[in-house]
């Protein structure tokens, strides 16, 4: 073996089990059993929790770290971040956008994610440099983490045939998933349409920017499912958002998760861009307008929980941590009790790899040895105490190292 990983608790441990090693060659988990009689470089988990790396499935790398060049929000009522976002783009170049997508993508390696799906807008004027830039970045890290592009129109697809034309370039250059936005777009439908079609023509997974918004009313939900349905795609779309969701009665929302579930279309809650942009029109009892991922898990929608933007006008905040998102959406639908919060963790971790079809996820014989170590002992833990990943491993390779907090105390 190239690496045993000792003393680990696994997220399924039932209380009072006893902790497994991990063993590791070629880059697969070889073995896992107490006390594996076996030698190789070691590290020592210390009957703290061991999980599969984190799988963020809805970030945007090439507009992270941005904020200090945008101007501030016209308002509290209307902040205007796509408007702020579009304005400052003629000053994305190839390279400005690798370095911040580098620095980004670091604090999420060091923050555990080792496997994601990145949005990427291929509106003029940058058109495919973001793409290419992103697409480099993604080679230059493939050591930590593997990343997934998925190409979308930002600022509306009808009528603008520069940037459907990038769109398909780069499904022609080999991304594997296409998105949309179209509450940016003046014809919702027909944007919907052609995206799910270039999907059907390059084989492509969707994922899409849907029905943002404090209100109900004119939902493109439907369209999605319908869509989803009619091209056989079920399994392969994902929205995220879909905040008008939030403002359902339970019953409606209900429905709605039941006909999610049936077509298989998949959510991603974002509750950090969600709450920090939702309910702007109020000054007092604000509404959170953040999804309940839990409700929707419970009638078999696949839900994730991801950071979508990182320094910008969209989220003006922001490191990486998947757990820390995973805190927040505890704390905004008042999530409580142990199995409620280890449901949170496999938004993070299990759910999120079925979102992304991922095949070979987790801590399982011949699965890759994508491993991280937490300073935890149960998922509900990690997730109420935003534990720090002590160590990460890419394909058993060691790709991140944290110590524990040391007190210094008086002698």
């Amino acid at each position: 073996m190239d690496l045993i990983l000792r003393r680990a608790r696994l997220p399924d441990h039932t209380s009072g089990a006893p902790p497994v090693d991990i063993g590791v060659q070629d880059g697969r988990i070889v073995a896992i059993a107490p006390d594996l009689a076996a030698e190789a470089p070691e590290h020592d988990a210390d009957g703290r929790l061991v999980c599969g790396g984190f799988v963020e499935t809805h970030i945007h790398l090439d507009k992270a770290c941005i904020i200090d060049r945008c101007a501030p929000e016209p308002s509290r009522e209307a902040p205007e971040p796509a408007a702020r976002v579009a304005a400052v783009k003629h000053s994305f170049t190839e390279a400005d956008m690798t370095a911040r997508a580098a620095r980004t993508l670091e604090k999420c390696i060091g923050h555990g994610t080792t496997r994601m799906r990145t949005h990427v807008e291929v509106d003029p004027p940058v058109g495919l440099a973001g793409y290419a830039a992103v697409k480099a970045v993604a080679a230059a890290y493939a050591w930590a983490i593997d990343v997934e592009i998925c190409v979308f129109p930002q600022e509306g697809l009808t009528g603008r045939p520069e940037t459907e034309a990038a769109l398909i370039a780069a499904l022609r250059d080999g991304a594997r998933v296409i998105g949309a936005a179209p509450d940016y777009d003046h014809d919702h439908e027909g944007q919907l349409r052609r995206v799910f079609a270039l999907a059907h023509e390059f084989d492509a997974d969707v994922d899409l920017h849907l029905d943002f918004g404090n209100s109900p009313s004119h939902m493109d939900i439907g369209t999605v499912c319908d869509l989803t349905e009619q091209h056989r795609l079920g399994g392969r779309v994902a929205v995220g958002h879909v905040t008008k969701l939030a403002a359902l009665p339970p019953e409606e929302l209900a429905t709605w998760g039941r006909r999610l579930a049936d077509v298989g279309v998949a959510v991603t809650v974002l509750p950090s861009t969600d709450l920090f942009l939702m309910g702007r029109d109020r000054r007092w009892n604000v509404p959170r307008s953040v999804v309940d991922a839990h409700g929707l898990a419970d009638l078999g929608v696949t839900c994730s929980l991801s950071t979508n933007n990182v320094l910008n006008p969209f989220t003006p905040f922001g490191d990486g941590s998947l757990l820390r998102m995973a805190n927040l959406q505890a704390n905004i639908l008042q999530v409580s009790g142990a199995a409620r919060l280890r449901e949170c963790f496999e938004m993070l971790t299990g759910r999120s790899a079925r979102l992304l079809n991922l095949r070979d996820y987790g801590v399982a014989m011949g699965n890759p040895a994508d491993l991280v170590v937490l300073d935890a002992v149960t998922p509900a833990q990690a997730v109420a105490e935003i534990a720090a990943p002590l160590a990460v491993f890419k394909r058993g390779r060691r790709t991140v190292t944290r110590r524990p907090v040391e007190l210094h105390r008086p002698h």
